[in-house]
């Protein structure tokens, strides 16, 4: 980007406060946020006449008023795709840490008291032959099926619309038009849809207690699609059998109530963090500033009917 543009970089790693994204988006030409900055419609309106495109470094657009900033003349772009692959392995590094029980395993190590194997310690469950629910079936969701069906898992899936009937067959997934029914039924549902307003909460409370007890919940997408209230409460109850969380309802504000159990795991939005994905998604960033530089559409425009 600095061989490309003129460029005002953020030196470190730490979010830039709100009078600081002010003043860039003051006196830019195109700003380039991430998942964490909070682009409302009152940070819009204080935007200079200049900018003409936020250019976000990551997937999620939930974090940036799309709708003010196109009332504005203000393009927003996003860099999907890219990591795919790595949210979906994540979510299976989930499913097996949750079920396996491998946090456990890994703090009775690190503590130096393992005594050595014995036929009851740290049972765990089988992946193999269990039913796995996705709900949001994209690219990361049809990434999830494809994995799962090597661990031997049933793949089943609710989405906004059903998928083609050979996309179908290649993953080996059933639909269902009903989440309620899909979510009663399952060993395992892996949460892997946007946050929009139609999502906020779908995995509420009563959809929560539809779950079996013995079933578990992963999430790898937005943590404002579940209640944290309400999953804490079940999983303290027993009536959930665990959990693998890797996005929060508030974002780094963990729920107290899902801290210190042996049957939750809790990792730091980790789902996209590898070298690869990182340096891809600096490539998308720069592909969409040139192009719209050129005097063309971002190729990863994001406009408010996609959401």
């Amino acid at each position: 980007m600095t061989e490309l543009f003129n460029l005002t970089l953020r030196a470190d790693d730490t979010p830039m406060t709100r009078a600081e994204l002010v003043a860039a988006m003051q006196t830019a030409d195109v700003l380039v946020p991430t998942v964490t900055d909070d682009i409302d419609a009152g940070l819009i309106g204080q935007a200079g006449p200049n900018l003409r495109l936020i250019a976000s470094y990551g997937a999620g657009v939930d974090h940036i008023d799309v709708e003010t900033a196109r009332r504005r003349g203000i393009l927003v772009s996003n860099t999907p795709g890219v990591l795919t692959d790595d949210t979906a392995d994540m979510t299976l590094a989930l499913m097996l840490a949750v079920t396996r029980r491998l946090p456990e395993g890994m703090a009775v190590m690190q503590s130096g008291q393992w005594q050595g194997w014995t036929p009851t310690a740290l049972l765990g469950g089988r992946l193999g032959g269990r039913r796995l629910g996705i709900l949001g079936m994209g690219r990361i969701g049809q990434a999830v099926a494809r994995r799962a069906r090597a661990f031997g898992l049933q793949v089943h899936y609710h989405n906004r619309r059903r998928l083609r009937p050979e996309t179908e067959q290649a993953l080996e997934a059933t639909y269902w038009e009903s989440l309620d029914q899909m979510v009663s039924r399952m060993d395992i549902l892996s949460v892997n849809c946007p946050h929009t307003p139609s999502t906020f909460h779908l995995m509420n409370a009563r959809r929560l207690a539809l779950m079996k007890r013995d079933a578990v919940i992963v999430n790898t997408s937005r943590g404002e699609v579940i209640d944290e209230n309400a999953l804490a409460r079940m999983i303290r109850a027993g009536d959930i059998a665990g959990a693998g969380l890797d996005v929060y309802e508030h974002g780094t504000e963990v729920n107290p109530g899902l801290l210190g159990l042996p049957n939750v795991v809790l990792l730091p939005h980790m789902g996209s963090a590898t070298t690869a994905g990182r340096l891809e998604m600096g490539e998308k960033v720069i592909l969409n500033i040139k192009t719209f530089a050129d005097g063309h559409r971002p190729p990863d425009q994001v406009v408010p009917s996609m959401l």
